[in-house]
Order: C-alpha cells, then sequence, then structure tokens
C-alpha cells in the first residue's frame, strides 16, 4: 500500500536574491533576458526538487512575463514554488521582485511559470495550497496543464517539418 504524501507550496518555496553589477545589465541599461532565465531556472529547480525529492529536469519554460525593467543599482529577488503536479510533471510558479536602488520601493518585474520533469516514475505527493495567491494560481493548474498537452502534440507535427540542414 503506497500512502499519499501531502506537501504545501510553502513546503516547495525557494527565494534567492541579487543585486545587480554591470556585467548583469544588456545595451539598453537594463537586466539582460537571458540571465533573469538562468538565474529563474536554477530557483525554480529547487523548488521542483523540494517537492519530488527527487531528480528533476527542466521541461520548458512555459510562460515568462515581463512586467517592468530592472536597472542597475536595483536589486531583485526570486521566489518560486510548486503550483502543479501530474504523474511525472511539475509545474512551478515564479515571481521576479525588483527593488529600486536596493533599499527602495518594492515593484513586480516579472512572472513565469516552467515545468520540470522526473526522469524516471516517482510518486509525487499531493501539493495543497494554502493562501490566497497559492489558491488563484493553483486552481487554474489543470487548465494550463491541458493547454501544455495541446501545444506538445501540436508540436510533434511542428517538429517534424523543420529542416535539419
Amino acid at each position: 500500500m503506497v500512502l499519499s504524501v501531502t506537501i504545501t507550496c510553502q513546503d516547495t518555496l525557494a527565494i534567492t536574491e541579487h543585486r545587480i553589477i554591470n556585467s548583469d545589465l544588456n545595451e539598453h541599461g537594463t537586466v539582460y533576458g537571458g540571465r533573469l532565465l538562468e538565474l529563474l531556472d536554477g530557483t525554480s529547480s529547487i523548488s521542483a526538487a523540494h517537492f519530488a525529492r527527487h531528480l528533476t529536469v527542466t521541461a520548458a519554460v512555459d510562460q515568462f512575463n515581463f512586467i517592468a525593467p530592472l536597472k542597475l543599482h536595483d536589486s531583485f529577488k526570486i521566489v518560486s514554488y510548486v503550483s502543479g503536479a501530474g504523474k511525472r510533471s511539475i509545474e512551478v510558479f515564479a515571481k521576479i521582485i525588483g527593488s529600486q536602488d536596493t533599499f527602495g520601493e518594492k515593484f513586480l518585474s516579472a512572472t513565469a511559470f516552467l515545468t520540470f520533469v522526473t526522469p524516471k516514475l516517482v510518486t509525487l505527493p499531493t501539493l495543497v495550497s494554502i493562501n490566497e495567491e497559492e489558491q488563484v494560481i493553483c486552481k487554474n493548474y489543470q487548465q494550463r496543464h491541458s493547454l501544455r498537452q495541446q501545444q506538445l502534440a501540436a508540436n510533434k507535427e511542428f517538429y517534424s517539418v523543420i529542416n535539419l540542414d
């Protein structure tokens, strides 16, 4: 008999903080998007690992929304937690919260959903959302999951016509 394990979104919480320096900037004087994606993937992978208690790999950045730019002398933190799970897939929600001039006003810089998978079949726990933000985000997991499955099916046809020469 397999016992169902329950885990809260907060149990999967991962937070990283960064001060923006010149090497993080693009030619527009804002943080380079690729740098944000690198840091986002690292933080989100910790949330997925907390949930799975097993090796996970990034399958997709399903959605990334830039909301407000991050600039030199700002700082930011990435907050991520699991927002849903299937049999082998784990969806992680992440938000990037900026702080003007390191100690100033906070603002929402970006949000994202990423999918991680376990390379082999493991028993994933049941996810429980507690606070209002988690409940709103987790409530729509099945809808996002269905859309991802439809997109994956459409991509198979698309990939079949890609010329590799």
